[in-house]
């Protein structure tokens, strides 16, 4: 068994300039930016210089609000060589999301960028901070509604007003700091200091801030490296966002950790992907299912030559068998490997292997990781269930986060006493130890008594030829307290009824299981991390039946 490493991410960074310093470690490739890890850790020790001199201290929060820029990167690895705590905001965060973030995580400094997909992060900022940095001296009374907020710092090229620092100009902070001065202040961290801040997405709910330590992230993603068998001779093409953890754990770290290349693509677009594997010969591709999908349906799909993949991960929300199938097909990646987890979780609990038989690749979640202890157990009694038998999957080990910050009592509501995370995903285990995550406690949906878990429905569906994408929710009902309703997204130029769709699922599922509410969509509801927002989906769901007259609540 592999052992953990008791190392910071400064140190692992450090390991494989080290060992492989002239080697590629990021390629921007339609950026033409390139940084060998030599090159990357002076440009870190910049960065990391300037935050010193900024005035951050360490157990600081700052944090980052952009895409995958490469800034981004190296504010990674700067804020974590000097013991500042990276605090990552979802690209798609709004007036208000941003607001509750920068206060519940008491940050002192913003990093941002220009916008995204329409959204103006400056408009926001400036809403939300012209008490905190007023534009005349006669406002200073006011109070201010992000009293930690001191810095706002600026990644781009656009005019902004002169309360907002421009990142050329933060990087002039450095030049008083010493080199002795950032020895002294690396030399002061340990492994378990918490590190990095992720929100959990909201696809439930209030976001939770999710602290992790180096320990969590470093050992996570080096296992990760393991299972992919990633060496310092693989790129890997990371189109994922690095504010999630599939980004900066599965992308970044399991890369850094094993000396691979990075060639991050900065706003996922599903020809760049391609064009960007083909020209830099990538050897490994993470995405999001939907990503995959967009990938392959795309019409120039055939012009590109892929031939040089060989892994990656599918993770982020369940993988459809037939897309699975594809990927590995037509896609070259034959060793491609299925990962689950949770932000909690570092996040990778369970991974597939590249020698894994496609049957476990694309009908389980792989088995948990060395050092990570999986138990499943009965939601109500507590009790482990037996092989075979499905109930809430928990796990306990050197993954498992710090707990969430300023949130002692949510924290005890998934942590218990003995260190078990409670994940409250449904899931069984059979005899090899290999786990099928079958749907959400809180997606289960419970109709005239039967329980009916959408994963089950969404994978006999996906094998109709004509259906892209689907997911299965639970809408309510006066006489069975819900009913199982399908919404689906047809291929392009594709047409269904709802009759079809019924024909499709008779004999084939118990009728209790087939969907009495159809609804086709052009798309879901996501989060920027590509999760499909389940409980707003049923928002739409619920509305849609009430337009059309349906029997329901």
């Amino acid at each position: 068994m592999v052992q953990l490493k008791q190392e910071t991410i400064g140190r692992l960074l450090k390991q494989s300039v080290d060992l492989y310093g002239d080697q590629e470690a990021v390629v921007y490739s339609k950026e033409k930016i390139r940084y060998t890890y030599k090159q990357f850790y002076d440009e870190t020790t910049r960065v990391a210089k300037s935050l010193i001199g900024l005035g951050i201290k360490k157990g600081e929060h700052i944090a980052v609000w952009a895409t995958n820029v490469p800034e981004w990167l190296l504010l990674q690895f700067a804020s974590a060589r000097i013991g500042v705590v990276l605090v990552t905001v979802n690209t798609s965060y709004q007036t208000n999301e941003l607001e509750y973030l920068l206060k519940q995580s008491d940050s002192t400094t913003l990093f941002f960028i220009d916008g995204f997909k329409g959204t103006s992060y400056l408009s926001i900022i400036q809403k939300l901070t012209h008490h905190t940095f007023p534009q005349n001296t006669s406002n200073h009374q006011q109070e201010s509604i992000l009293p930690m907020l001191k810095n706002l710092i600026y990644i781009g090229e656009s005019d902004i007003p002169s309360h907002i620092t421009k990142w050329q100009e933060f990087l002039m902070f450095g030049n008083s700091v010493t080199d002795e001065e950032l020895v002294e202040r690396e030399e002061s961290l340990q492994p378990d200091d918490v590190i990095n801040m992720q929100y959990t997405s909201g696809t439930t709910g209030f976001p939770k801030g999710v602290m992790l330590t180096h320990y969590n992230i470093v050992n996570n993603g080096y296992l990760i490296a393991q299972a992919m068998k990633l060496t310092n001779e693989d790129r890997l093409c990371i189109p994922v966002p690095f504010f999630h953890c599939f980004g900066c754990v599965l992308g970044v770290l399991a890369c850094v950790s094993v000396g691979a290349a990075m060639v991050p693509i900065i706003e996922f677009q599903p020809e760049l992907v391609l064009q960007t594997v083909q020209k830099e010969k990538c050897t490994g591709l993470h995405g999001v299912p939907t990503m995959f999908i967009a990938e392959l349906n795309h019409p120039n799909f055939k012009n590109y030559d892929l031939s040089s993949l060989r892994t990656g991960i599918m993770a982020g929300s369940p993988c459809p068998t037939e897309v699975m199938k594809r990927v590995m097909n037509d896609m070259n990646m034959s060793e491609i490997t299925i990962a689950y987890g949770q932000t909690e979780s570092s996040p990778v609990i369970t991974q597939t292997t590249t020698t894994d038989p496609i049957e476990r690749r694309v009908e389980t979640a792989g088995k948990p990781h060395p050092h990570t202890e999986v138990k499943i157990i009965n939601p109500a009694s507590g009790a482990e269930v037996p092989i075979g038998g499905q109930g809430e999957l928990c796990t306990r080990g050197y993954l498992v986060m710090k707990g969430y910050y300023n949130m002692p009592d949510a924290t005890k509501d998934a942590v218990d006493s003995e260190g078990w995370l409670h994940t409250g995903d449904l899931a069984t285990m059979d005899k090899e130890g290999y786990v099928k995550i079958t749907g959400r406690l809180k997606d289960m949906i419970i109709r005239g008594g039967e329980n009916v878990y959408p994963r089950e429905i969404e994978e006999f569906l996906y094998q109709h030829p004509d259906i892209l994408d689907i997911q299965v929710i639970g809408t309510p009902d006066e006489k069975y307290g819900e009913k199982v309703m399908a919404c689906i997204k047809l291929k392009e130029g594709r047409t269904l009824s709802q009759e079809d769709i019924r024909a499709f699922c008779k004999g084939q599922l118990s009728h209790y299981k087939i969907p009495e509410y159809i609804m086709f969509v052009d798309n879901f509801p996501m989060t920027a991390s590509g999760k499909i927002q389940k409980y707003k989906l049923k928002e739409q769901a619920i509305g849609w039946i009430k337009a059309n007259h349906l029997n329901t609540v």
